[in-house]
């Protein structure tokens, strides 16, 4: 049921994004009095699921069988499916190829702009109706994993910066570090400042290790609840489990092995309340845990009003734009070994939730859609980039490269989009096997 629910929100995320982004070139053919031929969510590849032609109009709409992207087929405009057969003949005036340069890098730009838009949209949306929350940097510490330990971090430092970066969202700090290359972490350690060395050789490492900063949570009681093994235990809100059976733990994460290793019996706990130390008796269930709930530091929250969550979504935008632009510089500087967590439908269906969550399916919808509209910046030809390179080449040096020359640079961009895709699946197939 889970695998169902995922691979659903995969094929609707991927059926809104296609249709925003080819949307987006046909409006802009149509604005433009361009013929569109076809417009058609998936590829058909020989035949499709569904296809009608309206009457009076010159647009064949239809639904592919191969869910790996879609189309808008524009006359008189060399693309991805190869129909030179119509370049043979002399350009008409509703054809792509007779218009001014402009309105074509308009046409071209389209779909990503469509994508940007859609994205402005949605995060707009999430300001306003949900606002925004995120655990702060300032005032948390991190719970180390072995790759950070080996970097030279420590549980219970706090990052202060990254070089002369200071990160404000404690979720964003492996991510930082990455995106920046940083060559220098400052962390505040027992009261002093210690500089740490970050090999430029480990970003690979860092890119492809998930979870190197968990928040290092202190062990301190929020509530226990009616339902709990301890509800009548005597712990109260605010006290602080400073050691069980004697054994140290400064931070909930290392209690987590000790009361693994007590499920289904009794442990005592020394307890802080104020400046008293307590031992106090607690029940652990059969699956290593206590049953109460603990104070997560650092959470902020801001709510926003219609008007204010437009400047807030278009500014949560292009920093996501901006973030996304420095993990695609990395995949292409192959000494950071990015291009390791390169991914394709199999790791896009691991980010979404088991169950139905509005909230963090339209989050994923426009992080996909900025990532859609990113990737089709890419100056690759068979990409909407590489013909936007082409057309602004064209517009500075006044001359149109030859349909000749735009049939060969599309073979070789699509040779190049096959190769991604294949490393894609070939790195999902990788992470499966281990």
């Amino acid at each position: 049921m889970i695998v169902l629910m995922k691979i659903l929100q995969v094929v609707l995320a991927l059926s809104v994004l296609i249709l925003i982004h080819e949307l987006g070139h046909f409006l802009f053919a149509k604005l433009f009095k361009i013929r569109v031929e076809k417009f058609y969510l998936f590829f058909d590849a020989g035949f499709a699921l569904f296809r009608f032609k309206p009457k009076n109009s010159d647009t064949e709409y239809g639904i592919g069988w191969l869910p790996l992207g879609g189309y808008c087929k524009i006359a008189g405009m060399v693309d991805e499916s190869m129909d030179t057969e119509a370049l043979k003949q002399p350009p008409q005036p509703w054809e792509f190829r007779s218009k001014p340069a402009w309105q074509r890098l308009l046409v071209m730009a389209g779909g990503v702009l469509f994508n940007f838009i859609f994205a402005i949209i949605l995060y707009i949306g999430i300001m306003a109706g949900w606002g925004e929350t995120y655990i702060s940097n300032q005032d948390n510490s991190i719970y180390v994993n072995d790759l950070a330990y080996d970097m030279g971090f420590r549980t219970g430092d706090k990052i202060l910066k990254f070089d002369d970066y200071t990160p404000e969202r404690f979720d964003m700090l492996q991510a930082d570090m990455a995106r920046r290359t940083a060559q220098k972490a400052t962390v505040l350690r027992d009261g002093d400042t210690v500089d740490i060395y970050i090999d430029q050789n480990m970003i690979g490492d860092i890119l492809n290790t998930p979870g190197m900063f968990d928040i290092a949570v202190p062990f301190v009681v929020d509530t226990v609840p009616a339902s709990s093994l301890n509800h009548a235990s005597g712990l109260k809100r605010g006290d602080r489990i400073i050691a069980i059976d004697g054994t140290g733990v400064r931070y909930l994460q290392e209690s987590r092995e000790i009361l693994k290793a007590h499920s289904g019996s009794s442990v005592t706990a020394s307890v802080a309340r104020g400046k008293d130390t307590l031992a106090i008796n607690l029940q652990v269930d059969t699956s290593g845990l206590l049953g109460i709930y603990t104070q997560l530091p650092g959470i902020q929250r801001k709510n926003y009003s219609v008007l204010e969550a437009i400047p807030a979504g278009i500014n949560l935008t292009f920093n996501t734009i901006g973030g996304y632009i420095q993990d695609i510089r990395l995949i292409f500087t192959p000494r950071t070994e990015a291009y390791k967590s390169v991914g394709s439908f199999i790791m896009m269906g691991q980010i979404f939730p088991a169950s139905w969550d509005w909230y963090r399916f339209i989050n994923i919808l426009a992080l996909l859609s900025i990532m859609l509209g990113v990737m089709n910046l890419l100056p690759i030809p068979a990409l909407d980039g590489g013909h936007i390179v082409f057309t602004i080449y064209e517009m500075v040096t006044g001359r149109k490269p030859s349909d000749k020359f735009l049939e060969g640079a599309q073979i070789v961009g699509m040779i190049l989009l096959f190769g991604l895709m294949l490393l894609a699946f070939g790195n999902d197939i990788g992470r499966l096997m281990r």
